[in-house]
C-alpha cells in the first residue's frame, strides 16, 4: 500500500525558511514522478514543483523559482522541498503527491495518484 506522509510546515516570518518532508512507502520515490502541491483558501490547487529522478528533470512555478528547492533521498525514499524567503503568499497547505507516469511535465492535481494529508505552512507578514 502506498502512504506519503508530509512534515515540516510551521508558521514563519516573511523571509524566513522552512524545509517540508514528505516520506514515501510501499513504492520507491525513484521510479515515479513526484511533486508538491499547495492549495491556499478558496483556490484551487497548484503545482509548485515536481521532481523524476531518472530523467534529472524537474519542474518549479514561477511564482517560487530561485527561492523552494525540491530534492529526493532515494536512499531514505523520501522527498523534501527546501523553502527559503518565504513570502505571506506561500501560506497554504502543502500537500506532497505521487504521480505514476514517466513524465514529471504533468502538472494537473487531479492525475497525480497518491497523495499525502498536507502540512500547513503560515507566513505572517
Amino acid at each position: 500500500q502506498v502512504q506519503l506522509v508530509e512534515s515540516g510546515g510551521g508558521s514563519v516570518r516573511a523571509g524566513g525558511s522552512l524545509r517540508l518532508s514528505c516520506e514515501a512507502s510501499g513504492y520507491p520515490v525513484s521510479r515515479y514522478c513526484m511533486g508538491w502541491f499547495r492549495q491556499a483558501p478558496g483556490k484551487e490547487r497548484e503545482a509548485v514543483a515536481t521532481i523524476y529522478t531518472r530523467a534529472t528533470y524537474t519542474y518549479y512555478s514561477d511564482s517560487v523559482k530561485g527561492r523552494l528547492t525540491i530534492a529526493q533521498d532515494n536512499a531514505k525514499n523520501t522527498l523534501y522541498l527546501q523553502m527559503n524567503s518565504l513570502k505571506p503568499e506561500d501560506a497554504a497547505m502543502y500537500y506532497c503527491a505521487a504521480g505514476f507516469f514517466p513524465s514529471c511535465t504533468n502538472l494537473t492535481p487531479g492525475d497525480y495518484n497518491y497523495w499525502g494529508q498536507g502540512t500547513q505552512v503560515t507566513v505572517s507578514s
